[in-house]
């Protein structure tokens, strides 16, 4: 189970994004994430007009590392490390996240 899924409001803990929180687009691959808003570059695209590209320079959100983000908690509006705790017996048992600061549930559904 991942502790940090797509979807999830993270804040930045390092790098010169510090600070700034965003949704998770997705999972680039095991160690990376794409995030809403940081780690955002330049790229210069070349036009292509069979697809109706326009091209020129783009503003695109590239992967940051997984170990410079933290799951935002809105209980404590800080970052927050997640444990990975299993509920239930037998059959119905089923793994749930939680805030290691006050052991609050990440997934409520």
């Amino acid at each position: 189970m991942d502790k940090i899924r797509k979807g999830d409001e993270v804040i930045v803990i390092s790098g010169s994004d510090k600070g700034k929180r965003g949704a998770v687009l997705r999972r680039v691959d095991e160690t990376h994430l794409l995030v809403e808003g940081v780690n955002r570059a330049k790229k210069h695209v070349k036009p292509n007009p069979m697809k109706g590209d326009a091209g020129g320079i783009v503003e695109r959100d590239m992967p940051i590392h997984i170990s410079n983000v933290a799951l935002y908690n809105p209980q404590t509006q800080k970052a927050d490390r997640v444990g990975i705790r299993t509920v239930g017996e037998g059959e119905q048992a089923h793994k749930v996240r939680f805030f290691k600061s006050n052991d609050e549930l990440v997934d409520t559904k």
